[in-house]
């Protein structure tokens, strides 16, 4: 089972990846270069959504969320790893449709690969 949260966490990052330079967002790299804190934010994410089969795709942001807040990350206009900022620190409602969809996105995805686990 744990090697399948990994494989979806990779599965779910790369899909973000592709999805952010759609829409103009080339400051994500591929897995394999990804930070280890992007790393596990991604496993984390998917764990959230096994232990919790019903949520939603705004359940899933506020897990992220909490997380960044837990880790000292603060809500900033520009994504900051260093200074630990970042712009999606934000109510759910409040983020733009194209920031809503990556968590409908990684949602999706999780929800799709645990019928299969």
């Amino acid at each position: 089972m744990k090697e399948d949260v990994k494989l979806i966490a990779k599965i779910c990052h790369e899909a973000n990846k592709v999805y952010c330079e759609s829409i103009g967002d080339t400051s994500q790299v591929e897995w394999k270069d990804a930070p280890e804190w992007q790393k596990e934010s991604a496993v984390n994410g998917v764990k959230y959504h096994l232990d919790n089969p019903d949520s939603r795709s705004e359940d899933s942001h506020n897990s992220w969320m909490k997380e960044k807040i837990d880790n000292g990350w603060v809500y900033g206009e520009v994504k900051d790893p260093e200074a630990k900022t970042h712009p999606c620190i934000v109510p759910f409602y409040i983020l733009s449709k194209e920031q809503q969809f990556k968590d409908i996105l990684f949602t999706t995805i999780v929800k799709t690969f645990a019928n299969h686990l």
